[in-house]
């Protein structure tokens, strides 16, 4: 395949198509020089057209929980206290900067993630 740059969604299916053939081509192949080039322009198009938004903060931790097996109540010596815990996975309290410091020390959940807006439940 001649490399070009991707400029339309045909040409972003075109490259998928072929990094398929050749994903597992060997490095320092020809093909395999095709495949990490090809690579880096479908990121660079797929940055451009199909953004991914980060998720919310109180999802980004429940995400976290789930991956490492956490409770509510794991949560307690980051968050402070029990009924502090359920108001943040509730959405009846906002994230303080203390406690998104000790989430990202502790579940390595990005800062620029947790301190993202997001809407307090009206029950």
């Amino acid at each position: 395949m001649k490399l070009k740059p991707i400029k339309s969604d045909i040409d972003y299916r075109n490259a998928l198509k072929r990094l398929e053939v050749i994903f597992d081509a060997p490095i320092d192949t020809k093909e395999g020089d095709e495949g990490e080039i090809l690579s880096l322009l479908i990121e660079n198009y797929e940055n451009e057209h199909y953004q991914i938004e980060a998720p919310d903060p109180i999802e980004a931790i429940k995400i976290r929980m789930e991956e490492l097996n956490l409770r509510q109540k794991d949560l307690v010596g980051i968050i402070r206290g029990k009924s502090r815990v359920s108001e943040i996975l509730n959405r009846k309290k906002k994230l303080t900067v203390d406690m998104i410091r000790e989430l990202e020390r502790i579940l390595h959940i990005s800062a620029s993630v947790l301190v993202n807006n997001y809407e307090l439940s009206k029950k």
